[in-house]
């Protein structure tokens, strides 16, 4: 398993589906089955294809920066920064689960608001 491969395809994966061509992203990364534990979207490609399509129909301006990605074994972790319309930013956690010819065959995630004001000055991305 090559886990340098996965965090890329990881990141083009998600990158794809974001900006507004999921069906390719799935075309290309997705394996015979797609496990989703979101519970707001439906397991199986087509679901995820779905839901990005709504996403991108309802906020085309989005936005998602890659702040990092970490790979052990089948998995890879992506550390996201979003900012969506009127300035909202949240912060996520995405896992995925590989299978041995580098195809996404399972997906987990962790969405925080960023709030307006903190406590500290660190921010929840660097």
């Amino acid at each position: 398993m090559d886990t340098d491969t996965n965090k890329k395809n990881a990141i083009a994966f998600y990158k794809m589906a974001y900006e507004g061509n999921p069906t390719k992203a799935v075309e290309l990364y997705v394996g015979d089955e797609y496990i989703q534990h979101n519970p707001l979207v439906a397991d199986g490609p087509q679901a995820f294809i779905d839901y990005f399509t709504r996403m991108q129909k309802e906020f085309p301006e989005k936005s998602i920066t890659f702040v990092r990605a970490i790979a052990e074994g089948d998995l890879v972790a992506l550390h996201t920064h979003q900012v969506w319309p009127d300035n909202d930013e949240y912060i996520t956690m995405d896992f995925f689960r590989f299978t041995e010819n580098g195809k996404i065959v399972e997906h987990w995630d962790s969405i925080q608001q960023i709030p307006k004001t903190a406590l500290n000055t660190n921010t929840m991305y660097k």
